[in-house]
């Protein structure tokens, strides 16, 4: 039996090795991830882990500060950092938060879109140097979220409403979904669910990831 001369030719070669911890993160990175917020003391634990469990990212950050810094790192032991974001203004709900590398390259931004409201969000993602939006992040079940926050200040009633109501994010571009984060049902802690709905470099998953982490922090501090 002799061989196809019309066959395409075999790839020997191994899959490219990725060349920065971005890329090295998130390689073999299986969804649906697990975003889980806890608090000890002062400092707000914040785990990203994947379906098989393993951790994507990780950050201890601080209450209290003026002006939002938080350093993201690889994993717990917090040898590698894969992110920083950085606020560039104080405090306020109009700061647009400032994505980088460990290296100080441009990850992206995403900022709140319109005047701050309990019945709604709106955030925008940006790509590094892009001053009109890349991605729309916008609630697709608002009375969700604005049941879970009136009622998540009530004594006993507070417990249940992780397991009554459970807001959803969209981000979407040209109106086509990109990724999704679900607020889970979780005691003493937050816990939400990311989806990935279609494909994105490694990059921009992390810009959009990033992005919904902002999204949960400036939520649960304003209710």
């Amino acid at each position: 039996m002799t061989d196809n001369p019309y066959a395409p030719p075999i790839d020997i070669n191994p899959p490219p090795i990725p060349v920065d911890n971005i890329s090295r993160s998130f390689q073999g990175v299986q969804y649906p991830l697990s975003l889980s917020f806890k608090v000890f003391a002062f400092r707000q634990q914040i785990t990203l882990t994947d379906a098989n469990g393993r951790v994507v990212l990780y950050t201890k950050r601080k209450f209290f500060k003026i002006k939002e810094h938080i350093e993201i790192f690889t994993d717990k032991t917090q040898t590698v950092m894969l992110a920083e974001i950085r606020a560039n203004k104080i405090i306020d709900w109009s700061a647009r938060y400032n994505f980088t590398d460990g290296d100080g390259s441009a990850i992206g931004s995403v900022g709140r879109k319109g005047w701050r409201s309990i019945f709604k969000c709106h955030y925008q993602s940006f790509n590094p140097g892009d001053e009109i939006p890349d991605y729309d992040i916008h609630e697709e079940n608002p009375m969700a979220k604005v049941l879970d926050a009136l009622l998540g200040e009530i004594p006993l009633l507070g417990i249940l409403t992780a397991f009554l109501f459970h807001p959803r994010y969209l981000a979407s571009k040209n109106a086509l979904g990109a990724m999704r984060l679900t607020k889970k049902a979780a005691f003493f802690e937050g816990k939400f669910e990311l989806t990935k709905l279609t494909e994105l470099t490694p990059r921009e998953e992390l810009n959009l990831i990033l992005s919904f982490l902002m999204l949960c922090m400036l939520e649960r501090r304003r209710g």
